[in-house]
């Protein structure tokens, strides 16, 4: 249960337009909702879209069908997919990315990495190019941050601080990807800072990205960061316990909405999946369970 005189300025919902969005999504969507009208957040919604190989504007649009269709209300970022791509978009925040990436070049912070996918197997960096001292504007690398064991304060909504280490899977992260572009890590950060977002609420799969995160961020020297608070929900699975994955199939809200479904049966449907026996018909009735 949350605490009710805990209070927040902002949260956000950031979808990736990668895919038609799935049930997972929409828990994420409807605690966030549920989440920020406790504690007094405002929502703004932020489509995180720097991976543009991969964006299709059919998914964009589905963002904002989606969030209507479960009557997920959010209090800024865009309309529609005009107002997206006219003024919302990540690429109009390039110059800010960029102006990160100069400040951890002019600290010394990051290497070039030239690997190929088939020389990264494995969940971990094997630290290949960490010592090669390729100039950071060589074709075709990544800039990787330099990491170390340094404490990572990590604040949550029910748990208060602790102190953790980022784990080895997030060693000598991306923040700069071969095609030039800001990775996840550092946009999210740049992102969250701009529009004072204090609460982010996300899968427990991004636990690792949070951490990254808060350690990208003490790199930077941006301690407003710091104070950001984290809630990490637990995952929907798949029946071979596989997270769920955007896609067209049978648990995308898409082919629901198309099937004839309510929103009410689609929260019913998420509740049940999380082991809740309480009727659920809406976020604003998931908001009375927290």
């Amino acid at each position: 249960m949350l605490n009710n005189e805990t209070k927040f300025t902002r949260t956000r919902i950031a979808p990736t337009p990668s895919g038609y969005l799935h049930l997972g999504n929409a828990l994420s969507f409807a605690l966030t909702a549920a989440i920020a009208r406790k504690t007094g957040a405002k929502i703004l919604l932020r489509i995180d879209d720097l991976d543009q190989q991969r964006v299709n504007h059919l998914y964009v649009q589905d963002i904002f069908d989606t969030l209507n269709f479960l009557e997920i209300p959010w209090d800024e970022g865009p309309r529609n997919v005009i107002e997206y791509h006219d003024e919302w978009s990540q690429l109009h925040r390039m110059d800010m990315y960029d102006d990160a990436l100069q400040q951890l070049a002019e600290q010394r912070g990051v290497f070039a990495c030239k690997c190929s996918r088939s020389q990264l197997q494995g969940d971990s960096y094997p630290g290949n190019c960490i010592n090669k001292s390729l100039p950071l504007d060589t074709p075709e690398t990544a800039w990787r941050l330099y990491t170390d064991d340094r404490p990572i304060d990590l604040k949550t909504l029910t748990d208060g601080i602790t102190t953790i280490r980022l784990p080895e899977t997030m060693k000598n992260f991306v923040v700069k990807k071969k095609d030039n572009f800001p990775a996840y890590q550092l946009a999210s950060i740049v992102d969250d800072l701009h529009f004072g977002v204090d609460l982010v609420i996300r899968g427990e799969d991004l636990f690792p990205s949070t951490l990254a995160q808060l350690f990208l961020a003490d790199v930077l020297g941006v301690t407003a960061f710091a104070n950001t608070t984290f809630h990490h929900h637990p995952l929907l699975m798949e029946d071979d316990d596989k997270k769920l994955s955007k896609s067209a199939g049978s648990t995308s809200i898409k082919y629901l909405r198309e099937q004839g479904r309510t929103a009410a049966e689609v929260y019913q449907n998420i509740v049940s999946m999380l082991g809740i026996l309480t009727p659920v018909r809406s976020f604003k009735e998931l908001e009375q369970l927290l």
